[in-house]
């Protein structure tokens, strides 16, 4: 090795000494905020599967709600109260909540319910998440073959 290899080395193996507990004391600083930062994001995660989940519920719900009526009226109102009402009871926060369904009230027929539903994230804005985020579920229910048909003529 040459005069200046070996003065290079030298430099280097004294600049790591002056240097040694430094990365200890850094580590021991930024591991606080990291494991916030770590937790911050597990509660938003949480938030966003649970909202989902929940909605996914009040979806089915709202379906099993409309096919217990008769007319297309009725059944979209009780798919909007329910899922309201459902929403509400799993404590999840929702800016506006818009129901529409589809479908015919016939016996045998499929009823589907759409459930929209912009998800508060509250604080999540500090990690770059927005505020909000529109979740839409979707559930199909039968109309009971069986269920008994309104009278016609009074008898």
């Amino acid at each position: 090795m040459t005069r200046r290899g070996n003065q290079q080395a030298g430099r280097a193996r004294a600049w790591w000494s002056v240097q040694r507990g430094s990365v200890t004391a850094e580590a021991v600083l930024l591991t606080p905020v990291l494991v916030m930062l770590l937790a911050l994001t597990a509660v938003v995660v949480h938030r966003g599967v649970d909202a989902r989940l929940r909605l996914d519920d009040a979806a089915h719900q709202a379906a099993r709600a409309a096919t217990l009526h008769r007319t297309t009226t009725a059944a979209t109102a009780a798919a909007r109260d329910t899922a309201g009402a459902a929403l509400t009871q799993a404590g999840v926060v929702c800016r506006d909540v818009t129901t529409t369904m589809s479908g015919t009230l016939a016996p045998a027929s499929a009823v589907t319910v759409h459930v929209r539903c912009t998800v508060d994230f509250g604080q999540a804005v500090l990690l770059g998440v927005p505020g909000g985020k529109t979740l839409v579920a979707s559930a199909s229910e039968v109309v009971d073959t069986y269920r008994s048909q309104a009278r016609r003529g009074g008898a």
